[in-house]
């Protein structure tokens, strides 16, 4: 029998944030138990952990699909490491991941992850794109390692959105950023996720396309310090800290659910 919890992260409010499962484990599993756990979860993602001598090893599921890269679900696992009382408070977490080492401290009350940054670069979008993302056209489209991004004209184009799943479904490689400045002074900027080719139509809350995100936005705005607001039914609040090659990116997390399976 594995730990396993459900987590809202990058809020400090149940049902808000972006729910991930987080299940703990004393032994390697294979990856079709992994794959069939997330699909059971039916979250955006889930994350496995295993204990390896000073780090541990951290995999992450959609329902579909096994990813190389989720902020939120790197972020509830470091909740609960620290919730559970595995590791001491002032640690700073090992991740062993396929992205790399990723490192998570406590600070003030946040969590802050160490990521490395996915900058984009101009190109031209195939014209089924567009219109599966629906909406104007976008002021700027851009494209990182891993998702596509449009830039809008105003936060109301990225609230007004209502793209064709479907459509965007059946073009590969077709997960997409969509961000605009903020008119509240709270934050820098507002974005949306759209993902449904791996099993997710819309993201919550997705701390990895802030890798994309963050180094855009330094760019256009001119600093490196910034507040997100990621604009889903569900809403999330992010802080960056933008460098050269690495991002750091704050949340906050709170248990939901916790079981055993």
């Amino acid at each position: 029998m594995f730990k396993i919890f459900q987590v809202d992260s990058f809020t400090n409010k149940a049902f808000q944030g972006n729910p991930a499962g987080v299940c703990l484990l004393d032994k390697p599993m294979d990856t079709d138990w992994m794959q069939n756990v997330a699909m059971e979860m039916n979250l955006s993602e889930t994350a496995f952990l295993l204990k390896d001598t000073d780090s541990y090893r951290l995999r992450w599921f959609t329902p579909a699909i096994e990813v190389d890269l989720c902020g939120h679900a790197t972020l509830a696992s470091a909740h609960i490491l620290f919730q559970e009382e595995l590791v001491f408070p002032d640690s700073v977490i090992n991740f062993q991941t396929r992205s790399g080492l990723l490192k998570v401290a406590q600070q003030d009350g946040w969590l802050e992850m160490d990521f490395p940054v996915d900058p984009e670069r101009p190109v031209e979008v195939a014209p089924i794109l567009q219109q599966g993302i629906g909406g104007p056209l976008p002021q700027y489209t851009g494209k990182s390692k891993r998702f596509y991004l449009f830039r809008f004209k105003s936060e109301k184009d990225v609230f007004d959105l209502k793209p064709d799943f479907n459509m965007l479904a059946d073009i590969p490689d077709s997960e997409v950023i969509v961000t605009a400045v903020s008119d509240n002074p709270e934050f820098d900027f507002v974005s949306r996720f759209f993902a449904p080719g791996i099993g997710i139509n819309e993201d919550p809350v997705t701390g990895s396309a802030h890798c994309t995100l963050g180094p855009y936005w330094q760019k256009e705005l001119g600093k490196s310090q910034l507040t997100a607001f990621q604009a889903s039914k569900r809403g999330g609040l992010l802080k960056l800290d933008v460098g050269t090659k690495r991002i750091k990116i704050k949340g906050q997390a709170i248990t939901v659910i916790r079981g055993t399976i």
